[in-house]
């Protein structure tokens, strides 16, 4: 082969190259890179959802520090996160350990450890609303049952109380998720491993420490990075049950940003909070994948 037809079979390739993902570079050109720099100039305006707007430059950013309704809605988020992100883990390995074996019922279990996260946060939700009643829900008539309550539990009146109830949700509905990462770091763990542990006299929790959980490190970082993620942008359970209530108590990041937006109709100021929320999760992502990198 010449030179002049290798430098033509390299500009057909790059040439081909370029055409296969043209679609996707322009899918995010049209719905990441152009709403981001429209989402800039909203930011820098005094925006109202209905009416003109004015250009006043970086007054939206600069009245963040001083916004105590966001900064209280940030404090949230932090406690939320910290609530439910060691469970969602440490549940979604129990439920990898009880499916991992090829035993009898071993693919039942998996459909049903993962059905809530297809269902999704949404629905469960709104069956919640029904299931945390006074007095006729299934979770104050099972707590009745054993004693811990009189029944009449009114869970979102209460900020504590409401917290708690949805952290258990979202630990229940999206441990699956978790479960799946870590499954499929469990399968790809070699067998010899074990055997030779077990051929040493090594327990159980042994083998767990010692061979599986070191495996593991890809996977439970994974884990952790969308938990994380997750709980800093999480709307969809306090918008049905709570509406950030009683009075702000359960009001989370993204939700103070939709009131912002729609309720007191300050478009450029929910701007610059989302703005500022993406380059928190940017860093806070950024920061864990640093953490939990492998190291040689």
């Amino acid at each position: 082969m010449t030179a002049q037809q290798g430098r033509s079979t390299i500009t057909h390739r790059s040439s081909t190259g370029l055409l296969l993902v043209l679609p996707a570079l322009a899918f995010v050109v049209v719905f990441v890179l152009v709403p981001f720099v429209f989402a800039i100039g909203i930011s820098l305006t005094s925006w109202p959802l209905v009416g003109a707007f004015r250009f006043i430059g970086l007054e939206n950013f600069a009245a963040i520090p001083g916004d105590t309704a966001f900064l209280r809605s940030v404090g949230y988020t932090l406690l939320y996160t910290a609530i439910v992100t060691l469970p969602i883990l440490v549940v979604g390995y129990l439920m990898a350990v009880v499916v991992r074996a090829n035993r009898r019922g071993s693919t039942l279990l998996r459909t049903l450890f993962f059905l809530p996260y297809v269902i999704g946060l949404s629905t469960l939700s709104f069956l919640l609303v029904l299931e945390a009643q006074p007095g006729s829900g299934a979770v104050n008539l099972v707590l009745q049952a054993v004693g811990a309550t009189d029944g009449q539990t009114a869970w979102f009146t209460s900020g504590p109380l409401a917290t708690a109830l949805i952290s258990l949700l979202v630990v229940w509905g999206v441990s699956g998720l978790t479960m799946v990462l870590l499954l499929s770091g469990m399968q790809a763990v070699p067998r010899e491993c074990y055997e030779s542990a077990e051929v040493d006299g090594a327990t159980w929790w042994q083998r767990e420490r010692d061979i599986t959980i070191p495996m593991l490190r890809r996977p439970i970082a994974m884990s952790l990075i969308l938990s994380v993620i997750g709980s800093f942008l999480a709307f969809t359970q306090f918008f049905v049950l709570t509406q950030g209530g009683p009075g702000t108590d359960t009001t989370p990041v993204v939700l103070a940003i939709y009131n912002r937006a729609f309720v007191q109709l300050q478009v450029g100021s929910a701007t610059a909070l989302s703005l500022v929320l993406v380059l928190v999760v940017a860093l806070v992502t950024a920061t864990q994948f640093w953490l939990l990198r492998e190291k040689d």
